[in-house]
């Protein structure tokens, strides 16, 4: 069997058969690694004979459109499709007519200028164009002001009376005014992508059942429990089952025929097939779960029922309409909390109000997976290639788009999730961004250094993201942390997509901190984030205390040298940029060095800034250790006060006026 053209068939399929490291090192993919997941892409190559099969539908040329294309305006529609005579039906039903121009590869048609998304017919076949503006909206047309801020918080961790131990999205409609009263014009959030009702014990934000779908625990209660409030860390299993409980209860008191039952069944009509997919899952899931007696996964479930289109999975909805009709409505009562979060962010002032936050992927056992098989690289996860901090590679467990598989249903579903994720938002952050251009896949049962970089269609994926940004009013921020394929991030600028710059990161060749004036005008910035220290927490060390408690650090006392020399070169960076005065610190005094922080980051040339509220409070632990399950209270931290008092006292009013201030200069 030649490897020779197992790699052709790879680069064919959009497989890379080698990978470059940190220090620009080239490594081989091997060859089992090469064939497993070309096996989960549909191109078997278990022999010459698969190769060469699967090579020629890798490569075959297809005379139809797909179900749609995309287009920037102003620049030529190119289509892959030999040329003919063509019909175009705008939008706003305005129609052209014409013959298409042959290129290379296919045909093209005149500039569309509209953004949208208009129908053309070429000769027989028809597809959607899907049109995006130049760039994306951005921070400067969403705000009064030359640059911006928000605050960056964890869902989960708000404290209102009354939340039952869970942060919700009544809780965060009340921190609205109390940020804006201090000159915020943003709050990202956490994901409130949907989980699995019947398994409270998953609660990752960032491992969803869907991202069509959201978060049903967030939605407020009418019922509270002082044991599970008074906690500080959430109790998941608890909390989950003592709200879905309570929900039950109030969904059980509607009028069959009152005011909500009506806004129900309209949101139901609005939502169509998305909704419904997603309530008969969760119907199925409990039902099959059994609260851990059963099967958890789908594919582990009777055959006939893991497919969403069979009879039995018809016959089950029907026989269990009621059930199925209780979580249709959890996603009615969540969509309509957060919608009201975003409306007391407008109500308050802000330009942008809520950004939400897209996760990298889904876990292949949810509800986005057994609705939309043909669109998920089932048989693959997705991770990161090993590095100087993860030399086994990284698995994150979790399941993506296929890129063929988008192509081939119009990316359906990645519209569905764009339209989920801003419904209610003024922004939106992409999680792990690079995955608009590749994603390191890891067959199923591997470790994470044996996977290989699997290409996605990003120029299809950008515009598609511009056009929504468009449409909705709404900023994009990616997260362009990590190694980065060359040139990724001028094509984010170029379509108007922000990316990241955060304190710890920003140091050049000889771990300088580089000033904030010079940080990159079109991006975010921000002190750290949910997977890294907080200010406080880095400052005296907590990060590494956790990660030398766990084996990760093998050299403690180095690692402690290392970090105070950090301390002096940062507390230095402070006082060159005039955030900061005098000696540096000692360890203890966090408050100190996070008012410094706040005001060195305030000055960055970036035109939005989201501060962490942990560091607008100088809390020492942070929400999330990477590479930990159980050994760190990951997603589980409360903020130590309530919502309604959270921003009130003098040292936090003190931090945010100096980054308001800092912001204006």
């Amino acid at each position: 069997m030649s490897d020779d053209a197992l790699k052709a068939l790879a680069r064919a399929a959009g497989v890379a058969p080698t990978w470059k490291d940190v220090f620009g090192v080239t490594h081989e993919v091997s060859p089992d690694s090469l064939r497993a997941v070309l096996h989960a892409l549909d191109l078997p190559a278990a022999s010459d004979a698969d190769i060469a099969d699967s090579t020629h539908r890798a490569t075959a040329s297809h005379a139809v459109l797909p179900p749609l294309v995309t287009a920037q305006a102003g620049l030529r529609v190119d289509l892959p499709a030999p040329p003919n005579r063509y019909c175009l039906l705008l939008e706003d039903g305005r129609s052209f007519d014409g013959f298409a121009d042959s290129r290379p590869g296919g045909a093209s048609i005149p500039p569309i200028l509209e953004p949208g998304y208009h129908r053309l017919t070429l000769g027989e076949s028809e597809t959607i164009v899907a049109v995006a503006p130049r760039q994306a909206f951005t921070v400067p047309e969403a705000i009064d002001a030359p640059k911006g801020w928000g605050l960056a918080v964890q869902l989960y961790a708000l404290r209102r009376p009354g939340d039952a131990g869970i942060g919700d999205f009544a809780a965060l409609a009340a921190l609205a005014a109390p940020a804006a009263r201090h000159g915020a014009h943003a709050i990202a959030i956490s994901p409130v992508h949907a989980q699995f009702s019947a398994d409270p014990d998953r609660f990752s934000p960032y491992a969803p059942s869907s991202r069509t779908a959201l978060n049903v625990l967030h939605a407020a209660i009418d019922t509270p429990n002082p044991e599970l409030e008074a906690l500080d860390l959430v109790d998941w299993p608890r909390a989950s089952r003592f709200r879905l409980g309570a929900l039950r209860r109030m969904f059980a008191r509607l009028p069959p025929d009152g005011d909500e039952r009506r806004d129900m069944a309209a949101f139901a009509a609005a939502q169509g097939k998305r909704l419904s997919a997603h309530a008969v899952f969760e119907a199925l899931h409990g039902h099959f779960f059994a609260g851990g007696r059963g099967p958890w996964h789908w594919r582990d479930w009777p055959e006939a029922f893991r497919d969403p289109a069979s009879a039995a999975v018809a016959e089950f909805a029907q026989a269990h309409a009621e059930e199925v009709a209780f979580h249709a409505w959890l996603q009615y009562r969540a969509d309509r909390g957060l919608a009201q979060a975003q409306s007391a962010c407008r109500d308050a002032g802000m330009g942008i109000g809520l950004i939400s936050d897209l996760a990298v992927g889904t876990d292949s056992g949810g509800s986005q997976c057994w609705s939309r098989q043909t669109e998920t690289l089932l048989g693959l996860t997705v991770g990161a290639p090993p590095d100087l901090l993860q030399r086994a590679g990284q698995n994150w467990g979790l399941t993506a788009f296929s890129p063929t598989g988008l192509v081939r249903q119009g990316f359906a579903t990645y519209r569905e999730m764009l339209h989920t994720a801003l419904a209610h938002a003024g922004g939106i952050r992409i999680d792990h961004a690079m995955g608009l251009n590749r994603l390191w896949v890891i067959p199923d049962g591997a470790s994470g250094a044996e996977g290989a970089y699997l290409a996605f269609p990003e120029r299809d994926l950008l515009r598609l993201i511009a056009l929504e940004s468009f449409r909705h009013r709404a900023i994009v921020l990616a997260e362009d942390l990590g190694t980065v394929p060359e040139g990724f991030q001028d094509r984010l600028r170029e379509s108007g997509i922000d990316g990241m710059r955060v304190l710890w990161f920003e140091r050049d060749h000889a771990q300088r901190y580089v000033s904030p004036y010079h940080w990159t005008p079109r991006a975010t910035a921000m002190t750290s984030t949910h997977d890294l220290a907080t200010v406080a927490g880095w400052w005296r060390g907590r990060d590494d205390e956790w990660r030398a408690q766990l084996g990760h650090i093998p050299d403690p006392a180095a690692a402690a040298a290392e970090r105070d020399q950090d301390r002096r070169r940062i507390w230095q960076a402070f006082c060159e940029s005039g955030a900061a005065q005098g000696d540096v610190p000692t360890v203890e005094d966090v408050g100190t060095v996070a008012d410094a922080a706040c005001g060195h980051v305030g000055r960055s040339a970036c035109e939005l800034v989201m501060l962490p509220v942990e560091d607008v409070l100088a809390l020492v632990e942070q929400p999330n250790l990477p590479g930990t399950l159980h050994e760190h209270p990951n997603w589980q931290r409360k903020l130590p006060v309530c919502v309604d008092v959270l921003l009130e006292d003098a040292a936090t009013t003190q931090r945010l006026s100096l980054l308001q201030r800092a912001r204006n200069s």
